[in-house]
């Protein structure tokens, strides 16, 4: 793949205990606060969840961060995948993954047929807090008309959600 490669690495250094990051990940309520989605149920490894992000998605707002990031514009699905991912692993206080459709609101998706990407969340401590490591891998497998798309925007995408677990978790200790 041209200029892109098959992962996207990201991390954070949060002024948290392990054990805290951890519950801010593992419950999934907890894990759809700062996220921003919905989630029904508890995270169990090898079982798909539902959910629904919160808020809206305008053709608008993602045209303008597609034209920002240089890439054309592309229909937004008018109705989500219900499967929000498939967890993968639960590995306490450590590693948590699950598959999902990268950039699931393309219109241009099939939800059945379309490959999934893995996301890690890995867990270690720094200090007097923890680093949490975000991996997302198995770009090369999505279609090339999808694949500089989503891997861009899912980039961009765990950029701002590094930083809202980081609020999230400073609320709590501001309170």
């Amino acid at each position: 793949m041209n200029d892109i490669t098959d992962r996207i690495e990201k991390q954070i250094l949060l002024r948290s205990p392990r054990t805290r990051v951890w519950r801010a990940i593992a419950d999934s309520r907890e894990f759809g606060a700062w996220f921003g989605v919905e989630l029904d149920g508890d995270w169990v490894a090898g079982k798909p969840i539902k959910g629904r992000f919160k808020g809206e998605f305008t053709q608008e707002m993602i045209d303008e961060w597609l034209k920002e990031l240089g890439l054309p514009p592309s229909p937004v699905a008018k109705v989500l995948p219900e499967v929000f991912c498939v967890v993968e692993a639960i590995e306490p206080e450590h590693r948590f993954a699950f598959r999902w459709i990268p950039y699931g609101i393309d219109a241009g998706i099939d939800p059945e047929t379309e490959p999934k990407t893995l996301v890690e969340f890995h867990l270690s401590d720094e200090g007097d807090g923890t680093l949490l490591k975000v991996v997302e891998s198995g770009f090369d497998a999505v279609p090339p008309a999808r694949r500089k798309r989503a891997f861009l925007m899912n980039t961009g995408g765990w950029e701002s959600q590094l930083e809202n677990i980081a609020k999230h978790l400073a609320k709590e200790s501001a309170s």
